[in-house]
């Protein structure tokens, strides 16, 4: 059993603008057991409490969390660098792991990371990102988000870190979906028809992410 575990790519999932690791589990218990079982998932809370009210509020328990803080127009962030940090030394203690999941402000977070790892700003004590999983990202540095001094250069370069985006049709977020996947170089994407949320897989989207899955597990295990 311990040997099966360990040739599943072990990956840190962060979760969304105030709410928690828990409810990310919640979500991603959504997605078969064909997929699941091949994946190491560990949860990690933000390192803030949320600073006001939720969007889950009644519909999952609190407490809530986030990862950084921002100014109305999200042009001014406080905290990122203490966020990115808070992630390192996570990772250090308990890695190693192979690769991010993330959903909303989490998702924006991991997209950042692979950058800012090459620019040697960020998780300089860590193994190299092997592969994202984006659901519902943003930009930082897009049209509706500004860029972190930290992340400056994230996305200077086009990001060659295999990457599956989750996109939905009524996201309001779209457009920021969008331009994260022009950064990167051959992005896998998963359209589905829900707004901003973890999507159910259906028969096409469960078959091209089994397909990302074992293109990462040959490629976290050659050798």
């Amino acid at each position: 059993m311990e040997d099966q575990k360990q040739k599943k790519p072990r990956i840190l999932c962060l979760h969304g603008f105030r709410t928690s690791g828990e409810i990310l589990k919640k979500l991603i218990s959504r997605w078969p057991e064909t997929i699941t079982e091949k994946l190491d998932l560990v949860f990690l809370d933000g390192l803030f409490p949320a600073q006001g009210k939720s969007d889950v509020e009644g519909i999952y328990d609190p407490p809530y969390y986030e990862w950084f803080q921002a100014n109305k127009d999200y042009t001014e962030y406080s905290n990122f660098e203490e966020c990115v940090a808070y992630i390192e030394d996570y990772m250090l203690k308990n890695g190693p792991f192979d690769g991010f999941l993330g959903f909303s402000q989490g998702a924006m977070i991991e997209a950042a990371l692979p950058g800012m790892q090459a620019q040697g700003v960020a998780l300089g004590k860590v193994n190299k990102i092997k592969f994202l999983i984006i659901i519902s990202g943003g930009k930082f540095g897009g049209k509706m988000f500004g860029m972190p001094k930290l992340a400056s250069n994230a996305f200077s370069e086009p990001i060659e870190c295999p990457s599956i985006h989750f996109i939905g049709e009524t996201d309001s977020m779209k457009p920021e979906n969008i331009a994260l996947l022009e950064a990167f170089v051959d992005p896998i994407v998963i359209y589905h028809p829900k707004g901003h949320t973890v999507p159910t897989l259906d028969d096409k989207s469960l078959e091209t992410m089994l397909g990302f899955i074992d293109k990462i597990q040959r490629m976290t295990f050659r050798g």
